[in-house]
Formats: structure tokens, sequence, C-alpha cells
């Protein structure tokens, strides 16, 4: 009959241990992903005319002209170019100009 218990009691455990494994991981991924989502949705509703951004292939520029979808960047004063609203990017931005956003 002791041995039936610890099995039952080896079971539990793994159990618990399988558990906290999945609390571990929406924790530390899952989390902190939704949390960044939330920045970035709140960045892309919060762009203006004559913001300066950086795009996710690199390319820095101000906001000349804000469409639906598609926004118009200043790049040297003479050069436009039209990029879609998805590729603007809040981490690089926030690298390059630092101090626009506190």
């Amino acid at each position: 009959m002791p041995s039936l218990f610890l099995q039952a009691a080896d079971g539990m455990t793994n159990i618990l241990f399988f558990l906290a494994m999945i609390g571990v991981f929406v924790f530390m991924i899952v989390l902190p992903q939704r949390k960044r989502s939330k920045e970035q949705k709140t960045f892309m509703a919060d762009l203006h005319k004559g913001q300066n951004i950086v795009t996710s292939s690199g390319i820095l520029g101000k906001i000349n002209k804000l469409d639906d979808q598609i926004i118009t960047l200043e790049l040297d004063g003479k050069t436009y170019i039209r990029v879609t609203r998805n590729a603007i990017s809040k981490e690089l931005t926030d690298a390059v100009y630092p101090s626009e956003k506190a």
C-alpha cells in the first residue's frame, strides 16, 4: 500500500512541476512580449508630422505626410520616400532619438 501512495505523490509532483514551468514561461516570455506590442501600438498611433523616426531597415527621416497606411518621409530636405506605417520601428527610433519621448 505505501508504494501506491508514493506513486501518486510522484505523479502530483510531476504535474506541479509542469504547471510551474508553464507559469514561468508565461511570466518570462508572454507578458513582456504583450507589453512591447502594446507600446508599439501606442507609438504607431501617436505618430505626427515633423517627428524624427527610424524605419526597421535603418532609414532615418522626418515625417512629412501621414496617410492611413503610407507615410512620406523627408530624408535630407529635398528627398522624400514613402514607406508603409508598419515599417517604422519604435525600438530603433528610441535608440537614435532617445530624448523625444520621455
